[in-house]
């Protein structure tokens, strides 16, 4: 008998996981909103420049174009000349229409010449991951058994133009974002290792300035994972809070549409533009005496010298808010592993009920992809079922952490960037501290910790849902400690 794949292994050990937790009575509902959201006052008119100074690249790039030291065909023409130098060999995007991008620059000049600003992306070039449709472009999802010419833009994509961005082209992505590594790209610090994923091009992209800002998914941790190994900031909001229309789905209940810059404060333009009528407080104060809670099991099984950088990048943290940080029991293995669990039933029946609804030959998919699909196929109602209300329990679980703490911190990733020799060893182990958050749907970030080895390490922060503003204060107050680490910004 052959011996059985990485994903019939999975499958295996995480229907035996579920199947050995306990289940409460059918008395609760699933996690997949945390009550509404009030909004904001409306969004800026137009003709009104965001006047945030901000630190990093896109809001520089804001602040260039108010003082008129540069322009959007500036930027843009900036942007594909970065495609130019390092696309050949970190297969970042996989479709760029020049022409096109320099016309919506060229508008966007117009508009500012004449007093029009368009919003707090105004002229700016942002990338979209190749599972988002743009109009004008071909979704491929990184497939060669699907190809969809887009007649109309996701729904985020709309925000962002609404925003003012200008569209630099296509993001590469895992197969159909089925998987947190991204074989086919290369990490911008080391070409011979992935750059995580499965949101990798549009973590290349702003690591080398292809894109000042990319529109990414994640739904088991497509957009964390892929920051942390190449050394940019992912942005995770509370799950609903942007809309997902217009992308090819994974997992209809897990997915979110999440932003991805160079900066937390570029991040949180991107998260402005892309909340529409909502508003979060992007200059919220660090609150005093904070309490950052210290997950004792995220921090087994991590590599030495990541634990080293996200201590230090905590204790940073606790000293600019004068506050504690504290261990804590919950969540534990157990809660990891059955997240784990979940999350890979929830995801993977959901993404093979998807494909069987598109008809598409699965013989042209990546074989780990395929693999993983087929092994769904197989998955009974009743385990999906009882997934998704072992999400429930755990949801309510993770919410008691708060009682103990204000903001938890952990590492993203258990290690840095893996060899690209070596990817599928750690396809399902790279996204284990990112996973539980997707799955219930608070807001989580992965900002720059530091480097071991010349690869950088990414802390992740998770907040109760919607406290958007806490996780970027937080954040910040990291970043001023730790510094910028994207290879542009080492001169690398």
């Amino acid at each position: 008998m052959p011996e059985p794949t990485v994903a019939a292994r999975s499958f295996a050990a995480a229907l035996r996981v579920l199947q050995a937790a306990p289940l409460d009575p059918l008395d609760r509902g699933l996690p997949l909103t945390y009550g509404s959201t009030t909004p904001g006052p409306p969004a800026p008119p137009t003709g009104r420049p965001a006047t945030r100074p901000g630190v990093g690249p896109l809001s520089e790039a804001i602040q260039a174009q108010r003082r008129g030291a540069t322009s959007s065909v500036e930027l843009v023409e900036r942007a594909l000349r970065a495609i130019e130098d390092h696309n050949a060999t970190l297969s970042a995007m996989v479709e760029v229409q020049p022409a096109k991008a320099l016309a919506e620059a060229a508008r966007a000049d117009d508009d500012r010449a004449a007093g029009r600003w368009r919003g707090p992306l105004h002229g700016i070039p942002v990338s979209v991951k190749d599972i988002i449709d743009v109009a004008g472009y071909t979704t491929r999802a990184g497939s060669l058994a699907y190809e969809r010419r887009a007649e109309h833009a996701a729904a985020a994509v709309s925000l962002l133009r609404r925003a003012g961005a200008v569209i630099i082209g296509k993001a590469s992505t895992h197969e159909f974002a089925l998987g947190v590594t991204t074989p086919q790209s290369r990490n911008p610090f080391d070409p011979e290792r992935i750059p995580g994923g499965s949101s990798g091009g549009s973590a290349i992209s702003v690591a080398t300035g292809m894109a000042l800002a990319s529109l990414g998914t994640d739904t088991r941790a497509s957009i964390r994972v892929p920051a942390a190994l190449s050394g940019v900031v992912g942005l995770k909001a509370t799950h609903g809070r942007i809309p997902i229309s217009g992308i090819v789905s994974l997992s209809w209940t897990m997915d979110h549409v999440a932003p991805m810059a160079a900066t937390v404060a570029d991040a949180g333009l991107m998260l402005e533009a892309l909340l529409g009528g909502c508003r979060v407080d992007l200059d919220a104060p660090l609150p005093a005496g904070l309490r950052v809670g210290v997950p004792e099991a995220a921090l087994l099984g991590a590599d030495v010298g990541v634990v080293e950088a996200v201590e230090a990048a905590v204790a940073s943290l606790v000293a600019a808010a004068q506050g504690r940080s504290c261990p804590l029991a919950v969540p534990g293995i157990e809660d990891l592993e059955l997240a784990s669990a979940a999350g890979l039933i929830v995801s993977r029946c959901e993404a093979a009920a998807a494909h069987r609804s598109l008809g598409l030959d699965r013989s042209k998919y990546w074989d780990e992809v395929a693999e993983q699909l087929h092994a769904a196929d197989s998955v009974r109602a009743v385990d999906y079922l009882d997934a998704q209300r072992q999400r429930g329990q755990l949801a309510e679980r993770l919410l008691g952490c708060f009682d103990e703490a204000d903001l938890l911190a952990m590492p993203t990733a258990l290690t840095v960037a893996p060899l690209a020799s070596d990817y599928e060893r750690h396809l399902m182990t790279l996204a284990r501290n990112a996973i539980p958050w997707s799955l219930v749907g608070f807001p989580a970030i992965s900002v720059p910790a530091g480097l071991v080895s010349g690869l950088p390490v990414g802390l992740q922060l998770v907040a109760p849902p919607h406290r958007e503003d806490l996780l970027l204060a937080a954040a910040r107050a990291v970043e001023e400690e730790v510094g910028l680490l994207t290879p542009m910004a080492l001169g690398a």
